[in-house]
């Protein structure tokens, strides 16, 4: 019998097609937007894979309902709407799809760094409201990025093309705070370890790019913005949960910090009326960093691929918990 998978959203159709192909009987959530909690739990129960996207609650509640589950495949990097270790503890593999995305993201990251030192965002809403009228030589100054200082917190795939990209084009310094130094990262990007402290105090950009987990939630609140310099632009494309969005906004309004450019806010998605929009010194995106057909296609594949080789050879290129794996085949 035809193992069973669902895929909880509509995504690039190679997904659909590997699996098909393979074998395996089909069925995407077509509803608008994502499925309820029950939604989702009615439907894993009657399949045996399951390939998730982030807005999936995938908790403790979900588990006790679908412990029955092979394997989950998550249609991401990030995987903090999944209950890992209860996942685990059930013997169930959790894959995701890194890499593919990480010159998408990267890019977004760069960008939201140079709308926001040139203020880009809410100059153009100026235009629109008729606001641009002559020149000002004193008005609407930004500031240059060349030989400024980058730190990066989380300097992995994404945290380190977002470091070349600064490098090459505006030959920045970098230094980075990660759980543990990447020797090889520093020596390939002349980069710097430094402590938490040391990041914020020294960075003139300072652009996230960790996991959201228990140690990184809410990290960027008011104690670490005003340990930054008045002048430092923070960005963050990784997760909304790692910064503090009260905190982030009462430190632009006094000037504690100079900017910031977002791709991910908290809550998610931001309300029209949230005061971030109307800061000249911020960029806000609506979580684009992986919007790109090559990215959102090699998502899909990995994600697909990580069913098809757990199924054919007990494997998952990409797991999140190997551990599970190691016990499976012991």
């Amino acid at each position: 019998m035809a193992k069973k998978v669902l895929i909880t959203r509509i995504i690039p159709s190679i997904a659909r097609q590997l699996l098909t192909k393979a074998g395996f009987e089909v069925t995407v959530w077509e509803g608008e937007g994502p499925m309820t909690q029950p939604q989702l739990i009615e439907r894993a129960k009657k399949v045996d894979a399951l390939l998730s996207l982030g807005a999936d609650k995938l908790d403790k509640t979900f588990f006790s309902q679908c412990s029955h589950l092979n394997i989950i495949a998550q249609f991401a990097v990030g995987y903090d709407n999944i209950d890992v270790p209860e996942a685990t503890r059930l013997g169930i593999p959790v894959g995701n799809t890194p890499d593919v995305l990480s010159e998408a993201t990267a890019d977004v990251a760069f960008g939201l760094m140079i709308a926001v030192s040139r203020k880009m965002f809410y100059l153009h809403k100026t235009i629109l409201q008729g606001e641009w009228k002559q020149f000002e030589p004193l008005k609407n100054l930004g500031m240059e990025l060349t030989g400024k200082t980058l730190g990066i917190f989380g300097f992995g795939r994404i945290g380190q093309v977002m470091a070349q990209r600064c490098m090459g084009a505006y030959g920045m310094q970098v230094i980075y705070h990660n759980r543990s130094r990447n020797l090889p990262a520093e020596q390939k990007l002349n980069a710097r370890y430094v402590s938490f402290d040391e990041l914020l105090q020294q960075s003139d950009v300072l652009s996230v790019h960790s996991v959201l987990s228990a140690e990184t939630k809410g990290l960027f609140n008011s104690h670490a913005f005003q340990k930054m310099k008045p002048t430092a632009i923070f960005i963050n494309t990784a997760r909304g949960g790692v910064h503090n969005e009260a905190d982030l906004i009462t430190a632009l309004q006094n000037g504690i910090i100079w900017g910031a450019g977002l791709d991910v806010t908290n809550p998610e998605p931001m309300q029209a009326d949230n005061p971030l929009l109307a800061m000249p010194q911020v960029a806000v995106l609506p979580h684009i960093g992986s919007a790109t057909i090559e990215a959102r296609t090699g998502m899909a594949r990995l994600a697909a691929e990580n069913i098809l080789e757990f199924y054919r050879h007990g494997n998952v290129p990409h797991c999140v918990n190997p551990e599970v794996l190691t016990e499976k085949t012991n």
